[in-house]
């Protein structure tokens, strides 16, 4: 992002546009205004009860044990006996001493890890084994997926120095096939996995981003970045990012691996990123007869960047000793677990005639099947942001703490997200989500 771009792209790729614009669709949901979902006030409170059970049940009060919403905490499986395999990476001999390095180490971790963190589908899971080849433990869906990524980073497989194992560059990354990682990630025909190649391009592509930004990623890690950063920091202890910063630099670097989506007439070649149209919004401001811009009716989420900027926080703060100035902060993200709370619980509620014709391939007792440019989509994860930011709120006045004991973060992590993925459990034999968003690997 910045000074030459115009400012609407500016804009539309930035963290205000996307809560700006969620809000505008929150609102058309509460005056009933939209084209393929209800919203129920009187059923928000259950969903505050919900969640604030949750808290209570895991947690207590004790609520600086609870941890922000980020990668991080899919490397611990709730075993018997958890597996911490953060805790495991840090007593290999290899892995850095230093704050910034062990920083860093985690970021070329986290990465890769959050761009392979795409809805896996129903059926896929990962086994894991020791050496001696016994199963210590299984699992799919995000879990999955982020114990796959750590056993493909401490062998090696992301790094182009297979003498420096535990790092992710440019090399080994450009490297990859969808073969091999389709081997790394266990997928066969019985174990099939949706958006792998999907997921294989993301990473290929990400490789020539860190070769294209030398100034960002000096030796073409991504951890390059937090040494970028410390050469403009004023010297304050702790050192003390801006989390506009992070994002902005995180956002130009990720925008090449994208795939082509939503652009503005007047700027065809300057891509947006997760942004989308939301023909409900574009009935509303014409209705209004006001003068009208190119880009008005996008709705902007950037769910993966801002899945990445929460795990990439988490790390500059636990491990590098740094503090991230957050400003007004990221949003909730607007995904099926937290989507899905919400229409498990009856504060959403679909519009069936609305959606188009073969929605319901397995049966109108099933999840539809939706694209994720589809507007049902587009406004369900609109609502989405707003609705958490709300539900955060209104747990704070339950619990009677303030958003600063308890934040938005923590929020996501011990109760929307954990809440959505349990109601589903309660609903659908699987635990698969409410609606089914066709997945390429590059957008869930």
């Amino acid at each position: 992002m910045t000074s030459s771009t115009p400012q609407i792209v500016n804009y539309l790729r930035s963290l205000e546009a996307v809560r700006d614009r969620s809000q505008q669709v929150f609102e058309l949901a509460q005056q009933g205004k939209l084209d393929h979902w209800t919203w129920n006030q009187d059923k928000l409170a259950s969903v505050v009860d919900y969640c604030a059970a949750i808290i209570e049940r895991d947690f207590g009060t004790d609520y600086s044990k609870i941890p922000p919403h980020c990668r991080r905490n899919h490397f611990t499986t709730p075993t018997a006996k958890p597996i911490n395999r953060i805790s495991t990476l840090f007593s290999v001999d290899s892995f850095p001493t230093e704050p910034i390095q062990r920083a860093a180490t985690l970021i070329d971790l986290y990465l890769v890890s959050v761009l392979l963190d795409a809805g896996a589908g129903p059926t896929w899971a990962y086994t894991e084994t020791d050496e001696k080849g016994n199963v210590t433990w299984v699992g799919g869906r995000s879990e999955g997926l982020a114990v796959a990524s750590w056993h493909m980073f401490v062998n090696g497989v992301f790094s182009g120095d297979k003498a420096k194992p535990l790092q992710v560059d440019s090399k080994g990354l450009k490297a990859l096939t969808p073969d091999v990682l389709a081997k790394h990630l266990q997928v066969t025909a019985e174990n099939p996995m949706a958006g792998l190649e999907g997921r294989c391009n993301l990473l290929i592509q990400l490789g020539s981003a860190l070769e294209a930004r030398p100034d960002i990623c000096a030796t073409g890690r991504p951890g390059d970045m937090l040494y970028y950063f410390a050469s403009s920091l004023p010297a304050t202890t702790p050192q003390t990012l801006p989390l506009s910063t992070l994002w902005s630099t995180l956002f130009d670097l990720l925008l090449p691996i994208w795939p082509a989506r939503t652009t503005l007439a007047t700027y065809p070649d300057m891509p947006l990123g997760d942004a989308w149209p939301c023909p409900a919004l574009d009935k509303a401001l014409t209705a209004q007869g006001k003068p009208r811009k190119d880009g008005d009716f996008l709705v902007p989420f950037h769910k993966l960047t801002q899945w990445l900027c929460y795990s990439l926080v988490e790390a500059i703060e636990s491990d590098a000793g740094w503090k991230v100035d957050r400003g007004r902060g990221q949003t909730g993200l607007p995904e099926y677990r937290n989507g899905g709370l919400l229409v498990d619980l009856g504060v959403l509620s679909i519009k069936p005639e609305s959606l188009p014709t073969g929605s319901y391939p397995n049966g109108t007792d099933k999840p539809p099947v939706i694209e994720p440019s589809h507007p049902a989509v587009v406004e369900w994860r609109a609502v989405t942001v707003i609705a958490l930011d709300k539900i955060h709120e209104l747990i704070c006045e339950k619990l009677g703490v303030s958003q600063q004991v308890l934040s938005l973060a923590q929020v996501l992590e011990a109760a929307t997200w954990k809440g959505g993925r349990e109601i589903a459990k309660e609903k659908r034999a699987g635990g698969g989500p409410p609606v089914d968003i066709v997945s390429d690997g590059t957008v869930f």
